[in-house]
């Protein structure tokens, strides 16, 4: 086990290069160590749930249900007429109307106004954490029609297609999803995305029958590692809303399957479900110098794709040009390298500090490659 490992209950990592899989399950399920970690053990994936939301998204695009340049108000009329505060420090009810509509493409891309910042403590900001709750934080219970009209309530901090915010847009997919589709996210995912890829423990409910696999998640603490959710927890029965941000339960496998769907360039098997133009534009940056410095607090100096960070240039081991995927902040790591045919994924369960990966992962990434 790696020394930056030392401190964790256990890990599941996983590498594929092709055909070639290596993985490997260290240490315990939980702090008691009462439970082997397993291959097939089961994670809160957190933030690993917005690149299979966006792919979701990306399904409704290839079909015609939907284009990138259609107004969200079309199925979101909440949205229909949204204000902007006048400067991103200004009192939030100092606004002004937005200059175009919010388009399906500003989901995708998280330019849609709505959003975290690198400041939390902007008005528009604070107010947005105070309505919806911050994305960590045990949700509120507000079903989906609910959250979107307190979302509704908030001003967007920036002009739509202005600046790259961060996470709101994945949950707003989500909505979109169930909207456009008549059906809870989590039944269309099912059927149209994990059923096609095998992903069969991948889900935003774990059955009672799998509770016995799914890891304890713990926040580090002055005291040490402090349990936030049990496996009888949050996870045991459906929540009120379906995250489409942080929401989903799932294993290495399941990612692995989800990552060679992307390299395979959205086929399973003999059945295409996404168009190769989807998954190129999912795994391309889209975002300007400007805007990746922004967002630089979350992005690191990489671009973002739909549901995905980017990297654009090389800069450590294992970061390489075209590399797609994202850190979740419960302890997981997911990417594919086009370039390479490669998936990687570091599955842990003590939440991270902040939104910098951890010297682990930065080492697991730098072997992966």
């Amino acid at each position: 086990m790696s020394r930056h490992a030392a401190d964790l209950p256990g890990a599941v990592a996983l590498v594929a290069h092709g055909d070639q899989v290596e993985a490997a399950a260290v240490g315990s399920a939980d702090a008691q160590r009462t439970l082997p970690m397993a291959r097939d053990s089961l994670f809160r994936i957190a933030s690993l749930t917005k690149p299979i939301v966006a792919a979701a998204l990306l399904l409704l695009v290839d079909e015609g249900e939907l284009t990138l340049d259609d107004p969200v108000a079309r199925w979101l009329p909440e949205l229909a007429s949204p204000v902007v505060v006048r400067t991103p420090g200004g009192p939030v009810d100092d606004v002004v109307p937005a200059v175009r509509p919010i388009a399906v493409g500003d989901l995708l891309t998280f330019r849609c106004g709505y959003g975290l910042a690198a400041d939390m403590t902007l008005p528009a900001v604070d107010l947005l954490l105070q309505v919806l709750g911050h994305p960590a934080a045990p949700p509120r219970g507000l079903a989906a029609d609910g959250w979107l009209a307190a979302l509704a309530q908030v001003p967007l901090l920036h002009q739509p297609g202005e600046a790259w915010l961060y996470d709101t847009g994945s949950d707003l997919q989500g909505v979109l999803i169930s909207r456009v589709t008549g059906r809870p996210l989590p039944e269309f995912l099912a059927e149209h995305l994990f059923e096609p890829l095998g992903m069969a423990d991948t889900g935003f409910t774990v059955p009672t029958a799998a509770l016995g696999r799914l890891t304890s998640a713990y926040r580090r603490g002055a005291d040490g590692l402090r349990l936030i959710d049990s496996p009888e927890g949050r996870w045991s029965t459906p929540p009120s809303f379906p995250s489409g941000s942080g929401g989903l339960v799932s294993t290495a496998d399941d990612l692995l399957a989800f990552g060679r769907f992307l390299l395979a360039e959205g086929t399973a098997g003999e059945r295409r479900l996404l168009s190769p133009r989807s998954v190129r534009a999912m795994t391309t940056n889209h975002l300007t110098p400007a805007q990746r410095a922004a967002g630089r607090e979350f992005l690191r100096g990489q671009g973002w794709g739909y549901g995905g960070s980017v990297d654009v240039e090389p800069r450590r081991p294992g970061e390489v040009a075209g590399r797609y995927g994202w850190v979740g902040g419960a302890g997981t790591a997911w990417h594919v390298v086009p370039s390479t045919g490669t998936v990687s994924v570091l599955l842990t369960q003590v939440e991270l500090t902040s939104p910098e990966p951890t010297p682990l992962m930065r080492e697991f990434w730098a072997y992966a490659a």
